[in-house]
This record gives C-alpha cells, structure tokens and sequence, in this order.
C-alpha cells in the first residue's frame, strides 16, 4: 500500500450534510474512508468498462433445485469456465431453493460473460455479480 496523501475537496454546504449522512448510514469511520472507497468503486467501473485490470468478483444466484437439468447446466458452465472460477459454495435455504455463491477472477468481460449464462439458465430466481478490482490501488 503506498503512503496516505492529504488533499483538500471543497463542496457545497448540502452536498457536505448528504454526504456526512451517507457515512454514518455506512458506518464509515472517517469521511477519508468514504472518499477512498468511492474513488475505488469508480475505478473499478471504469476499469470494467475498459476491460483493463483483472477484477475478482462473486456471482450469488438463488434458484429451484427441482428444475429438471439445471443443475447439471449450473455444473457444466463452471466446469467449461475453471479458469475463471476459483470456488463455489452451495447453501440449501428452503426444500427447494439453494444458494450458491461463485467466486470469480479474471478480465471483466469474461466474468460478465460467465455471470450472464448462469443468470440466464432457466429455474435460476436470482442472480448478481459484483465484481471489485483485484488489485491494490
């Protein structure tokens, strides 16, 4: 981690209050905190919409264990994609509905990718990536 440098933002009265707001309902320690983590999130945006860093990421699907084939479907996708996938958790909620949890690496697109066949598999309720940066920066 490189060493902290201070600089100064200077914001409208309002903007300060909104966003002193948003740090407690986040439970930032401090407003650097927040700042570091806003500037981070963008970064990481902007970084998958170039495509430029590798990004880690967990795709969390909840779906019906019943659907005939879907998990045969959910296996073969991961399998097909090992490179990209660096685990997976399956959590049973109810009789019928299981959650999984895949944990991902790799360029953004190709985990988008990834992310888009699985959600798109039928008997799945649920599906959302998030992805974050994979480096420090």
């Amino acid at each position: 981690m490189s060493d902290i440098v201070r600089f100064s933002v200077s914001v409208e009265g309002d903007l300060l209050k909104k966003f002193d707001r948003y740090c407690r309902e986040e439970q930032f320690a401090t407003r650097s905190e927040a700042v570091r983590q806003l500037i981070r999130d963008k970064l990481t945006r902007r970084a998958w919409a170039t495509d430029t860093h590798e990004v880690a990421g967990t795709l969390t699907l909840v779906y019906d264990h019943h659907r005939p084939q879907l998990r045969d479907q959910l296996l073969e996708v991961q399998h097909d994609n090992n490179r990209w996938i660096v685990a997976a958790l399956h959590a049973h909620l109810t009789l019928d509905l299981c959650l999984e949890v895949i944990v991902l690496r790799g360029p953004a697109a190709t985990l988008q990718e990834i992310a888009a066949r699985l959600k798109g598999l039928k008997g799945i309720f649920k599906g959302e990536l998030v992805m974050a940066s994979a480096h420090e920066e």
